[in-house]
């Protein structure tokens, strides 16, 4: 059992370090108070990722999503 708990404390550490650096290579998407003003078109979200910024964003969704499952795992356990 124990084992078990430190292969997943190992894996939530990577899962934590991935997700810091998938969102960090992301794009900002509002220019700071700039967007209070003229950016509705982001707020509403008229615009769409492309390319390499749609894969870092559905990656950081997935892992977003392994890190709360697996804190949930060590929890339990």
């Amino acid at each position: 059992m124990e084992t078990v708990k430190f292969a997943l404390s190992i894996v939530e550490v990577i899962a934590s370090i991935f997700l810091i650096v998938t969102i960090l290579l992301q794009p900002s998407k509002q220019q700071g108070l700039g967007a209070i003003e003229g950016g509705a078109d982001t707020f509403f979200g008229t615009t769409k990722a492309r390319g390499i910024d749609a894969v870092l964003a559905k990656i950081s969704t997935v892992v977003a999503v392994a890190f709360v499952v697996i804190a949930i795992a060590l929890n339990i356990l």
